[in-house]
């Protein structure tokens, strides 16, 4: 099986818990309402499946017969990449739709004919709108990281675009968390789900281990500086609370001879991707990243994820360290917690569970 020679080759034996369970159910066309964080191998449990389906079905003219919507350009162009490897032995192609560069090459590739397309709400409508794609054949919906399309304001954008979809098709719905809103949208576009939950503090347990450092906010580049320095720390993904705290960060690296690049929402299309290939590459050590800018960054071997500031928001903490240990690999999560932070601590640790464990440092 084609699917299957592209896994072995990857070296990929045992399915992550969220792909044990969403593979079967997807080959059964069944539809799906998943909460599952990035890093559990939720790719893999719809791209494998899709892939393996739409192989074995006959290709009806030009159409695309399989959409997945992502949040953003970075997500959108990491789950193309996946369909890529795993798709590799099958004669399938695949198109991935984002604002904030030309449409000509994408529109190019649309016009070869596809049959999966990745895109981004934004893009993928205007595109529609100009007539270039029709969804009319799509058999299979993929909705990954709900959550953070309804919070970026695409609620509107999705509903557009599943009034161009078929009624008769299977839906998978894909969030790390599950708010209202995200409960509603499930309800209105699912029929009959089966629902799964990968609990993403057991996952990150088991993969990740944590410290907590208590610091003055002023000693907080020193203790950076020596944990880069001093313990031997690899690829660092480091998490400021603004936009203009890791403008601020990266600069005052600089200074101390540590370079890196930061990624936020002012930062253009170019410029993230340009960091990130960077970061990638190993050509930049640390990537210091807001939380906006932060979901869908993935990075293989990935060693360490650093709190810089501690976040307001209880499962913001998760997603932050979720960015390592993942696919089995060890990660490690330091965080930097002020005295005036230590409410969000608290709040962090009621949320997980468990203490973090308290680390001694030289400040």
């Amino acid at each position: 099986m084609p699917v299957l020679q592209a896994l072995k080759s990857k070296g990929y034996t045992t399915p992550t818990p969220v792909q044990e369970q969403a593979i079967p159910l997807i080959l059964q066309g069944k539809d799906i309402f998943g909460s599952a964080r990035t890093g559990t191998g939720k790719t893999a449990a719809f791209a494998l499946p899709l892939l393996h389906i739409l192989s074995n079905k006959q290709r009806v003219a030009k159409h695309a017969r399989a959409l997945v919507l992502a949040p953003t350009r970075e997500l959108a162009q990491q789950i193309g990449e996946s369909f890529r490897v795993y798709g590799q032995n099958t004669k399938l192609k695949h198109t991935i739709i984002y604002g904030g560069v030309s449409q000509q090459v994408q529109v190019a590739s649309l016009k070869k004919g596809t049959d999966i397309i990745i895109a981004t709400p934004g893009r993928l409508l205007d595109l529609i709108q100009q007539k270039y794609i029709s969804l009319h054949a799509i058999e299979h919906l993929v909705l990954d990281e709900a959550d953070r399309m309804l919070d970026m304001g695409f609620i509107h954008d999705i509903k557009k675009i599943l009034g161009h979809l078929p009624a008769e098709r299977q839906t998978l719905m894909f969030s790390a968390t599950l708010s209202a809103d995200v409960k509603k949208l499930a309800a209105g576009i699912l029929n009959d789900p089966c629902h799964m939950a990968i609990d993403p503090v057991e996952q990150e347990s088991a993969q990740t281990s944590e410290k907590v450092y208590f610091i003055d906010r002023t000693a907080k580049l020193k203790l950076l500086h020596h944990l880069v320095t001093n313990e031997g720390i690899g690829r660092s993904l480091v998490f400021t609370r603004t936009k203009r705290g890791a403008d601020k960060l990266v600069k005052m690296l600089a200074r101390n001879g540590i370079m890196a690049q930061a990624i936020h929402g002012n930062k253009s299309q170019s410029q993230r991707l340009h960091a990130l290939k960077q970061f990638k590459d190993n050509k930049l050590r640390m990537l210091v990243a807001t939380d906006v800018a932060s979901r869908g960054i993935d990075v293989h071997d990935l060693s360490h994820v650093i709190n810089y500031d501690i976040p307001e928001q209880t499962e913001t903490y998760t997603h932050r360290i979720g960015r390592t240990g993942r696919a089995g690999k060890e990660g490690s999560a330091y965080s930097f917690c002020s005295p005036e932070e230590k409410s969000y601590l608290r709040d962090i640790q009621k949320f997980t569970g468990k203490m973090i464990p308290v680390a001694v440092h030289p400040y």
